[in-house]
């Protein structure tokens, strides 16, 4: 999947501006900082190449948007619920987190022919900032000095759904469940991230790897 980083910034950009909030100049100053703009989505899944992160943020973005306007014909309360800034908001800086965690390095690789051979890659370290996940990035946003609201809030800490929750905690489990189910925001974003990695960012490659 070709990834055109200064393309893709620049309609993240745009799109993040357009919600005129408060303190998002300073977040993209922060953004820049921290290498998000040429990080990679994941160490060895999709999107892992220079560029992917941003890359995985609009599809998350333009997902969530299409979730929302198809959801509405469902469901026409959304529309009161759930404002579309919040939706931008939400679903481009859920992954914040990630800015700073993948490390250049060679990796090993099978080709078509079972043969080895060296590639560049990615690997995964926490050393910056260890604070999970979702909750990471809600941090890094709110340090920034980025004004969010109860929903955008909760969209991003349990953006990963059951997959960040801790299922032994009484108190996770019942917050998550509680997030769901006051703002609609939470899932929307949920799947709008599960689509972006699962369907959008999908390669004939990894298919053919199963």
């Amino acid at each position: 999947m070709s990834i055109n980083i200064e393309k893709q910034k620049t309609e993240f950009l745009e799109l993040l501006l357009s919600t005129k909030r408060e303190g998002v100049e300073e977040t993209i100053e922060d953004l820049e900082n921290l290498g998000f703009f040429e990080a990679p989505a994941s160490a060895g899944h999709h999107l892992n190449k220079k560029g992917g992160l941003v890359l995985h943020s609009l599809n998350t973005c333009k997902a969530a948007l299409a979730i929302f306007d198809a959801m509405k014909v469902l469901e026409p309360s959304l529309a009161s619920e759930v404002r579309r800034d919040s939706i931008i908001l939400a679903s481009l800086l859920h992954d914040v987190c990630k800015s700073d965690i993948y490390k250049p390095t060679v990796k090993r690789r099978k080709t078509s022919i079972g043969t080895w051979e060296d590639c560049e890659g990615y690997k995964v370290t926490y050393k910056k900032f260890p604070m999970g996940h979702g909750e990471k990035s809600l941090v890094l946003l709110l340090c920034s000095g980025l004004i969010l609201s109860d929903d955008e809030m909760l969209a991003i800490r349990w953006h990963m759904g059951a997959w960040g929750v801790n299922m032994t905690s009484l108190e996770d489990t019942r917050n998550y469940d509680v997030a769901r189910k006051l703002y609609p925001l939470v899932s929307i974003i949920q799947a709008a991230d599960a689509i972006a990695a699962g369907i959008m960012e999908r390669t004939g490659e990894e298919i053919d790897e199963l």
